[in-house]
């Protein structure tokens, strides 16, 4: 005697409603452009705003070049040494990333350095 694994699904009592195939066709085709255009082309979705920052901190507009280089590379230096005071304090790989992102906070500082020598020539 074989013993049937799966159950036989529940009878429905309930007719199905009556859709036709066109009906079905549509549904998918609609549900179909709205996956591709949310995908595809996601600006017909969001509506084009204003960039507005936050102005709880702000810097001077009124502040010039060579001032916010200068700032931006002592900023740079000293994320420098506070990283590289925080690997050692690290070993393994932990340590690794710790100098490479210390390296990366040096690298930017050389770029901001080489700005400020390209507005104000020595």
């Amino acid at each position: 005697m074989n013993k049937k694994l799966v159950p036989d699904p529940p009878i429905s009592t309930t007719p199905e409603p009556e859709t036709s195939h066109d009906d079905n066709l549509l549904r998918d085709r609609e549900a179909i452009n709205r996956a591709l255009d949310y995908y595809l082309d996601p600006a017909t979705h969001y509506a084009e705003k204003p960039r507005r920052p936050s102005t709880m901190f702000m810097i001077a507009p009124d502040n010039d070049t060579e001032s916010l280089l200068v700032h931006a590379c002592e900023s740079l230096a000293s994320a420098s040494v506070m990283a590289s005071d925080f690997a050692t304090d690290l070993i393994g790989p932990q340590r690794h990333k710790a100098l490479a992102i210390q390296q990366i906070i040096m690298l930017a500082e050389l770029a901001v350095n080489r700005a400020v020598d390209n507005v104000v020539p020595t």
